[in-house]
């Protein structure tokens, strides 16, 4: 992530009166990078082999019984540092596959401006919906995290996805070396329209979408 990156981040953070009519009914935000420690990382990371394991283990019930007592524990260990939405570090973190966010798929930004948005990375076991595939409620996950990236690069102020069409051109597999490019096709008024393609490292199509961004009227949540 460059350093432009995360001054154009930090130039999100919006106060004063005119804050809504450019946010909408968004809260008052500032979307820069989260300060961390250096175990928040292997933290997400562990978290998402966890994921991965949970949707494919086949494991006697006393192991199952063991796991939930562990759990249980971590529960019980991070509950009481929930925090509000914008300050916890979950998504902020510019620098780990998927912002540090579980929700997020784990891929990383290589490239962050007005004109391109791109992004690489692989699907896990997490992700598969079958016969080693990623499922296809998954690729919007990843293209609609474009649209949002791509939007604000271009100024946008705050909006939300209107509508997201994609277009499944080959099966896409998991474990695989993947890169994403997002870009603006055309803005109309509060009307962002985006495009993107999904391709292997040998440039195979894999997927391709195109979505409206809708800029947020005052008092819009």
């Amino acid at each position: 992530m460059t350093d432009q990156v995360d001054d154009d981040l930090d130039s999100a953070a919006v106060t004063g009166s005119s804050a809504v009519g450019r946010r909408g009914g968004f809260p008052k935000l500032r979307m820069q990078a989260a300060d961390t420690g250096p175990d928040f990382g292997p933290f997400i990371e562990a978290m998402r082999t966890l994921q991965d394991l949970a949707v494919s283990v086949d494991a006697p019930d006393e192991v199952y019984g063991a796991a939930l007592s562990h759990a249980q524990a971590m529960i019980d260990l991070l509950d009481p540092y929930r925090a509000p939405e914008g300050e916890s570090p979950a998504g902020r973190v510019l620098d780990l596959p998927g912002r540090g966010s579980l929700l997020m798929v784990p891929w990383q930004v290589e490239y962050f401006g007005p004109d391109l948005v791109r992004s690489r990375g692989s699907f896990r076991r997490y992700h598969v919906g079958g016969n080693n595939a990623v499922h296809g409620g998954v690729i919007p996950l990843l293209f609609d995290e474009m649209f949002g990236f791509t939007s604000f690069m271009a100024k946008r102020s705050v909006s939300r996805t209107g509508y997201l069409h994609v277009n499944y051109r080959k099966v896409t597999p998991i474990d695989t070396p993947l890169v994403v490019e997002s870009r603006v096709d055309r803005i109309e008024g509060r009307k962002t329209f985006v495009v993107a393609e999904l391709r292997d490292e040998d440039g195979t199509l894999l997927a391709d979408a195109e979505g409206l961004m809708i800029k947020l009227l005052p008092g819009q949540p």
